[in-house]
């Protein structure tokens, strides 16, 4: 069974949107800016009872425009506690070069698995 749950915030912030809940994996697409605003609402999310089963995350950053220090301690805290319990996060690599440039100065794309965008047939 496949669920979508959408979280929305003000338009100049974050989006997250559950776009795939199937057994023990997720994936969630974030949209909008990743920072220490919008950090603890996506902490929650991520702790939610809702994903409590998920062991194997997907989080699409493809449409996130920037992302902060908060935000990649979010996205290291999901790392840290998925793999005490035998799981994954893979992330899916941003579009804007802002934001990825984050990601390769803090070496964060060394330590997480980051893949691109999957084609679709549409695009």
């Amino acid at each position: 069974m496949t669920e979508s749950d959408t979280r929305g915030v003000p338009s100049d912030g974050l989006t997250l949107t559950i776009t795939s809940l199937v057994g023990d994996t997720a994936e969630l697409a974030l949209k909008g800016r990743f920072d220490v605003v919008e950090s603890l609402g996506v902490r929650e999310q991520l702790a939610s009872e809702k994903l409590a089963p998920v062991r194997h995350l997907t989080i699409d950053l493809t449409e996130v425009s920037f992302v902060d220090s908060a935000g990649l301690a979010v996205l290291a805290r999901a790392r840290r506690d998925l793999m005490r319990e035998g799981g994954s996060v893979t992330l899916v690599r941003p579009i804007a070069n802002d934001a990825m440039r984050v990601f390769r100065l803090t070496q964060f794309d060394q330590i997480f698995t980051m893949i691109d965008r999957p084609q679709t047939d549409g695009s």
